[in-house]
């Protein structure tokens, strides 16, 4: 099977399509607050409705603040992001997941696309322990061959197994196992995209009930072989 080559404008579309998915709730769940708070036949529901655009206000600003760096622009002053924003933006995202996260990376600056290849491979990360657990991200090595490492495994007290998100594999690979490419795969697609494009191969999967997901320069492990 070959690797899948999306248009452009297919991308761009799929992508759109994502982060309107991840907003559709939390946008709608402010809009229900405030109509109870405009409703004065439901004054007693003000208190829970408060909390409800608390709650959802907090969700959209963590998915925008994510989409903005692992999918936008986000900078146009240059072509490296610092990791210090890269973990600000962690932490926030991890606020609304159920997973903790502990964060092993240096302060270093990663060219752009390295920099949204870490963190597109975060949020798969995350899908492996929906249920709450652990999360490591880890970056090592030198400049310009870093390595970028992901573990994690679910807390033993929800009894939710750890898990690879399904589909994931083939499309980091870039040849899903149903052949093409949709809004609901476009994520992890991506993040394969954006390997290739940084020349890393990435590795997924489970070994002794512990999630990994690993990104290793094409050079380095050339060299091994």
């Amino acid at each position: 099977m070959d690797i899948i080559e999306l248009k452009a404008t297919d991308l761009a579309a799929m992508l759109c399509s994502r982060v309107c998915h991840d907003l559709i709730n939390p946008i709608g769940a402010i809009g229900n607050g405030l109509e109870v708070l405009d409703d004065p036949n439901q004054a007693e529901m003000a208190g829970g409705a408060r909390d409800l655009i608390a709650s959802a206000a907090k969700q959209s600003r963590a998915k925008l603040e994510f989409a903005r760096l692992a999918y936008g622009a986000s900078s146009t002053s240059g072509t490296d992001i610092d990791t210090r924003e890269c973990e600000r933006v962690a932490r926030i995202l991890f606020e609304i997941e159920k997973a903790d996260l502990e964060w092993n990376v240096p302060l270093i600056l990663l060219p752009k696309h390295k920099a949204k290849l870490f963190m597109n491979m975060l949020l798969i990360a995350a899908g492996s322990v929906p249920r709450g657990g652990q999360v490591t991200a880890s970056i090592t090595g030198d400049a310009g061959s870093e390595k970028f490492e992901f573990t994690s495994k679910s807390d033993p007290e929800k009894r939710q197994k750890t898990l690879v998100p399904s589909g994931s594999a083939g499309l980091l690979s870039g040849m899903p196992e149903e052949g093409f490419v949709d809004a609901r795969g476009i994520q992890p697609f991506y993040t394969g995209l954006l390997a290739r494009m940084t020349d890393m191969e990435v590795n997924i999967g489970l070994e002794n009930d512990m999630f990994f997901l690993t990104a290793v320069p094409k050079a380095a492990v050339q060299a091994a072989e």
